[in-house]
């Protein structure tokens, strides 16, 4: 009896226990709350804490995003959400950098390096958020403009029109935006631990894993135009 009592525990211990590739697919925080503090040490400074070095001072692109002018006729609904989603977006990555010198020991107060590290997951959230509010408005509004083209160029082919090719095309690039927002949401939900049961350190991991595949889409050249014939 004793016997079959520990093969199930073994097998329930090899079940849930993640591999170390499962592992370095998973976000910092994620990470170290899985794993035992030895791996969780190994695969975070090889992943996290070198990758880091990389986003420094990288909150300014979004502190000069906020005081820069928009487009006219955006909504001011938007700007504003569009101008939080910076604010928060920004600090986030610049107290990103306060949790970065606390985990690689550099700043020592470890207590303080946690709660700075919540406070920055709620703005990565936050800004998540914003993005999501935003990408739903502008799809919107790109909605009914398309709409009213259509209009315009009903006895014509649409698809030869370039003003109506970029229209889509901004539809594709907001759309797949509107996606990434929303799973960033969930990693920052899963990241905070605000719904344990629902959103695991897997779902979190798996999440983080195609929002980053998104992003890496998304930094790839735009395709050539074609040319009028």
């Amino acid at each position: 009896m004793r016997e079959k009592e520990t093969e199930v525990l073994e097998t329930q211990e090899s079940w849930h226990k993640p591999s170390l590739s499962e592992a370095a697919s998973l976000p910092s925080q994620s990470r170290i709350s899985i794993l035992g503090p030895g791996t969780a040490q190994n695969v975070d400074k090889s992943t996290s804490l070198a990758r880091k070095v990389f986003r420094l001072f990288k909150f300014i692109n979004d502190l000069h995003a906020l005081i820069s002018t928009n487009a006219p006729g955006t909504p001011l609904t938007l700007i504003l959400l569009g101008k939080s989603k910076n604010a928060l977006l920004s600090t986030y990555l610049f107290l990103d950098q306060i949790v970065w010198l606390g985990r690689s020991g550099i700043y020592k107060n470890k207590e303080r390096t946690e709660l700075i590290a919540r406070i920055s997951l709620f703005c990565y959230m936050g800004s998540s958020i914003c993005t999501t509010l935003v990408e739903i408005g502008e799809l919107g509004r790109l909605s009914s403009s398309t709409k009213k083209l259509e209009k315009e160029l009903k006895n014509t082919d649409k698809y030869k029109n370039e003003q109506y090719r970029s229209k889509i095309q901004k539809s594709n690039e907001r759309s797949l935006a509107l996606i990434k927002a929303g799973l960033d949401i969930v990693v920052a939900v899963g990241l905070l631990q605000l719904a344990p049961k629902k959103v695991t350190h897997r779902v979190t991991g798996g999440f983080g894993f195609v929002s980053s595949l998104i992003s890496c889409y998304q930094l790839l050249p735009s395709p050539p135009k074609a040319k009028a014939s």
